[in-house]
């Protein structure tokens, strides 16, 4: 296995001019630069990272950390794939980290990708351990919230407008006809769900109906079984919805679960309509109605945001605001009888 001796001696440079070559620096001579990455080529060398970091000339170590709630998710691993695209690009490797939206593993992924020394960290947090995330960002290394927001305080974020989005899903029902609508939705410390449920609300109010307090239904979005049982709840009341509104996509597969195990038959019986646009979404029967959000895009977002706080720390913070979309297919309909 070549070292960087090796590489330096081919080169007829300084073991000095290979490091700085491999950590991006502008003292080397192009030339000389190009001639040292040939080198580097030829003879298979790859840098040990540990070592490289702690040649570092400009304190970076080509790392970024990366949490999220539910690696099974696919909104999820979209994000992550707009996020790896932009990192690879500027040749950074990417920690991940999955929370399983546990306090605990969170706290302790933020303290590993710490102590690796990444170059900053992107999540979507969880609004109690904003002290945690403070200590952190007293050490110099940036935040990045995507998803959600952190609470008041002031860091790079990159959300969609969650409220328009729960708006747009109720307010699509409520044309057809529905006031009966139910909602699957999450704990509000989670400014999404919080948010979704405040534009389905709004949607209600101003169409003249009542919140039933019954029809909302709050529970955790990493279980479709979750769901499943909230819907079953939801189906064996007096006067049960005739729509169900589903906050996330492991939500509205419980959603669709239950009511197939209830013989209904979707939108004859029950419409529903789910929140991301995922690709079973489509494939299934009837096709799902949801509201899009752009994960991949959102992904990009951060990671963008992200190299703009590596090449200038002192950069004012911003939030990135993206706009859901409703996408229409067979799931929702009239509903058989008025509600």
């Amino acid at each position: 296995m070549s070292t960087l001796k090796d590489v330096a001696k081919k080169a007829n440079v300084s073991i000095t001019t290979v490091s700085r070559v491999i950590n991006g620096s502008d003292k080397v001579n192009p030339k000389t630069s190009e001639k040292v990455k040939k080198i580097m080529t030829m003879l298979d060398y790859q840098p040990n990272r540990v070592a490289q970091r702690l040649r570092t000339v400009n304190g970076r170590s080509k790392l970024l950390g990366l949490i999220i709630p539910d690696i099974k998710n696919q909104f999820y691993s979209n994000i992550v794939r707009g996020i790896e695209d932009v990192a690879y690009g500027n040749d950074y490797a990417v920690i991940l980290c999955n929370s399983d939206e546990n306090p605990n593993k969170e706290r302790f992924y933020l303290e590993v990708l710490k102590s690796e020394s990444v170059d900053g960290i992107i999540l979507p947090p969880i609004l109690q351990f904003g002290e945690e995330i403070d200590n952190i960002m007293k050490t110099g290394i940036p935040i990045i919230c995507f998803d959600r927001k952190l609470g008041n305080k002031r860091v790079d974020t990159v959300v969609i407008d969650n409220e328009i989005g729960g708006y747009i899903a109720a307010s699509h029902l409520i044309e057809k006809g529905h006031k009966q609508i139910a909602i699957l939705t999450s704990s509000i410390l989670f400014s999404s769900f919080s948010e979704r449920q405040k534009g389905y609300e709004r949607a209600l109010k101003e169409n003249g109906i009542e919140v039933d307090k019954r029809l909302i239904k709050e529970g955790d979005p990493r279980s479709s079984d979750n769901a499943k049982l909230m819907v079953k709840k939801l189906l064996n009341l007096d006067n049960p919805p005739t729509a169900i509104f589903a906050t996330n996509n492991l939500m509205t597969l419980g959603a669709i679960e239950a009511i197939n195990e209830q013989n209904l038959k979707i939108p004859d019986d029950i419409s529903i309509i789910g929140f991301d646009d995922i690709s079973w979404a489509k494939a299934i029967t009837p096709p799902l109605t949801v509201v899009k959000q752009p994960a991949y895009e959102m992904g990009l977002k951060a990671a963008e945001l992200f190299f703009r706080k590596v090449e200038d720390k002192s950069c004012e913070p911003v939030e990135i605001v993206m706009e859901p979309s409703l996408i229409i297919r067979q799931s929702t309909s009239s509903p058989k009888f008025n509600s």
